[in-house]
């Protein structure tokens, strides 16, 4: 019997770290093959931050066109320069509620941030956690608390 996955794609995240990493971006086509392959999908949410330009809006039709749902969050850009958009709470709440119709939470993004939920996932919920990173920008502590760790290499790369 195949496994009923969760599939929770941290955008800007996976998107800053493969380019900063290797000068290149994620082939979510890719992903999707070998994350869905022999598995149960019951949700596939990519969370973005929304710039309102016409390519990000192509690039989230592909990723909608693809499976996804896309949730959007808008860009702010403060007085100070400094700028906001991430989604680690919306995330992690989305995590907390569909982990009791799953077996497995794959999670894509390399931020520390996430080890805590990997681990209540893990140790409270009694849930396999996949997670795919960068692995040169994946924070240590991520990688130890999931259950498997697959970096974002080669063929997981667009040319």
């Amino acid at each position: 019997m195949s496994e009923r996955i969760l599939i929770l794609v941290d955008v800007q995240n996976v998107y800053y770290t493969t380019r900063q990493a290797f000068g290149q971006n994620f082939d979510y086509n890719r992903f999707w093959s070998q994350a869905t392959s022999g598995q149960q999908l019951v949700k596939a949410i990519a969370y973005a931050v929304d710039r309102g330009d016409e390519k990000q809006r192509q690039f989230q039709n592909i990723l909608r066109a693809i499976g996804f749902e896309v949730k959007l969050k808008p860009y702010i850009q403060r007085t100070d320069g400094s700028s906001k958009g991430d989604w680690d709470v919306g995330i992690t709440i989305d995590a907390l509620e569909y982990a009791d119709q799953v077996d497995t939470v794959v999670l894509v993004s390399g931020d520390g941030d996430f080890d805590i939920l990997v681990e209540k996932l893990r140790h409270d919920r009694g849930k396999r956690v996949e997670v795919y990173g960068a692995e040169p920008l994946t924070a240590q502590s991520l990688i130890k608390a999931a259950t498997r760790f697959h970096p974002i290499q080669g063929p997981l790369l667009l040319s």
